[in-house]
């Protein structure tokens, strides 16, 4: 099974940005993807994540960023938009088989068995 992040880049503030996770390994298969990101000196932590219909974000996206996905395509994809200087991070996706992740540990890391190589996104004018 491999992830690959891709779309970052460097866009100003209130811009929009489309990340994309492509999985390869689970296409016969149903699976969970969750969106994380690291920003300089800080931890790892969860943006969204989207199961078989569910969804859900941190507090501090909700209302700019749209996690959706494309099983023809098997990619899941992050829509950025109102982007902020503190959403500047490395955005990593992680997936795990099945749809039986609780909503609530959706952002527990270790509940994820794949990770992608990341993606950097950069906000600044």
């Amino acid at each position: 099974v491999q992830l690959q992040a891709s779309g970052g880049g460097l866009v100003q503030p209130g811009g929009s940005l489309r990340l994309s996770c492509l999985v390869s390994g689970l296409t016969s298969e149903t699976y969970t993807v969750g969106w994380f990101r690291q920003a300089p000196g800080k931890e790892r932590e969860g943006v969204s994540y989207i199961g078989d219909s569910r969804k859900n974000y941190a507090d501090s996206v909700k209302g700019r960023f749209t996690i959706s996905r494309d099983n023809a395509k098997s990619t899941v994809y992050l829509q950025m938009n109102s982007v902020k200087p503190d959403d500047t991070a490395v955005y990593y996706c992680a997936a795990r088989r099945g749809y039986t992740l609780i909503s609530s540990l959706w952002r527990q890391q270790e509940r994820y068995d794949y990770w992608g190589q990341g993606t950097q996104v950069t906000v600044s004018s």
